[in-house]
């Protein structure tokens, strides 16, 4: 029985409809049957597969970089998802094999310590059969970590500077002739070999030369590679410091403020310093230094004054305090100096008659017990720094100054006056004694 008849609908529909059905069923099943196939021949040929996989890959980087960020994008959840199951399988899998190895490890290390002396011949066996590697394996780690064998070298010898010197002995006694050879290939060169006379020749002319000035040879401190190291590593650190320029910075202005400090008041801590001490005495306390009293004193009115001193320390302190007192010695020195200059040249312009005099009859007795006879003008200077020196505070003046500070003061009166200040003449050690 038929149904209902659509008057609107076109004559013939129906079986148009079910072709349709039947060829995308038909097309379902071709590539279903394709894609069976495909599975097939990569199980078969997984190789080829995987080859043509890469190439195909290599070949559309674009693209395949495209369809995953749109499959992304399409599906983040999922995508999530995968992300953190790989992740876990992946934690999963390193823990696994990490407690894998060092339960491995663990149990070498237990048999090792078991059996210590197989470990030995093991190893003294491998080494034996495999030089060669060995070698390899040596060079090519020192390759790699120069710096760090070079610095483990250094650190055991300046560990024991004694045995590496014996063992410096020891081995230049055994390896006489290869010394020899290695001197003789060295000087085989004619540069290395005249930059060596050079040296010697410039040594030698320096030692004479100090000897016809009568001056001390040139001292030299010879050091141990050891010692040059750790001055070399003291420096690395001290400059390698970052607040080193601060550092510098509050150093020279303590030290420059306590310079200033004792050159403007020295007179004034000396007197407080030497009250101190006094008083310790009257109470029977134990004596103290008084230039230690002074710059201690010092320090303390200095470290008031100057503003920031948080980066100095007991040992810069103590420099500075060093440095001070050389220049206030120097500057003692030059004003003792200039002091007696200034008082030979007003003993002698005072007293040019008396000397005059005396250094006659100097001569004289010089003359009689056949003694070499001095100039006139040399013989007042020597007489008047005599008298001088016992009044004018020479304290930090030696005898080499003294002796400067004549012909100094030689010169000043002779260019200040005529020749005549000295009124005798040379020749009044002549005169009978009275």
């Amino acid at each position: 029985m038929n149904g209902p008849i659509d008057e609107d609908a076109a004559p013939g529909n129906g079986s148009a409809d079910r072709a349709a059905d039947l060829d995308d069923e038909a097309r379902v099943r071709k590539r279903e049957q394709k894609r069976e196939q495909n599975r097939r021949y990569r199980a078969r040929h997984p190789e080829e597969h995987a080859a043509g996989r890469r190439q195909w890959i290599e070949a559309n980087r674009d693209r395949v970089r495209e369809t995953n960020r749109r499959w992304r994008a399409e599906h983040l959840d999922r995508a999530l998802e995968l992300n953190r199951d790989s992740m876990r399988r992946s934690t999963a899998r390193k823990r696994r094999d990490a407690e894998l190895r060092a339960r491995g490890r663990e149990r070498a290390k237990r048999w090792r310590e078991a059996h210590p002396e197989r470990v030995r011949e093991y190893q003294k066996g491998w080494v034996q059969e495999n030089r060669e590697k060995v070698r390899e394996y040596y060079n090519r780690y020192y390759a790699t970590h120069r710096d760090e064998v070079n610095a483990r070298a250094a650190a055991r010898r300046d560990a024991d500077p004694e045995r590496t010197k014996q063992a410096h002995k020891e081995w230049a006694q055994r390896n006489k002739d290869r010394r020899a050879e290695l001197q003789r290939e060295r000087r085989s060169d004619p540069e290395v070999y005249r930059a060596e006379l050079d040296a010697n020749a410039a040594a030698r002319r320096l030692k004479r030369r100090l000897e016809h000035a009568g001056l001390p040879p040139k001292r030299l401190h010879p050091i141990t590679a050891a010692e040059r190291r750790a001055h070399e590593r003291e420096a690395a650190a001290y400059f390698g410091e970052p607040d080193l320029s601060e550092h510098v910075r509050q150093f020279s202005v303590f030290a420059a403020t306590l310079t200033e400090q004792m050159l403007e008041r020295g007179e004034r801590m000396r007197e407080f310093a030497e009250a101190y001490v006094a008083m310790r005495e009257r109470m029977g306390l134990p004596a103290v230094n008084v230039e230690q009293i002074m710059y201690a004193r010092a320090v303390e009115i200095v470290t008031d004054r100057v503003r920031r001193i948080d980066l100095l320390t007991s040992r810069d302190v103590a420099a500075a305090v060093r440095s001070t007192d050389a220049v206030v010695r120097q500057e003692e020195r030059s004003h003792q100096y200039e002091q007696l200059v200034k008082a030979l040249v007003a003993l002698v312009e005072s007293h040019a008659e008396r000397l005059s005099e005396e250094a006659a009859l100097e001569n004289r007795v010089r003359h009689i017990r056949g003694r070499p006879v001095g100039s006139l003008e040399s013989l007042v200077l020597l007489l008047a720094t005599n008298e001088v020196v016992q009044e004018v505070p020479t304290s930090h003046l030696s005898v080499q100054d003294a002796q400067r500070a004549a012909r100094e003061a030689k010169l000043r009166i002779l260019i200040a006056h005529e020749p005549s200040t000295f009124s005798s003449s040379d020749s009044a050690y002549h005169r009978p004694l009275t």
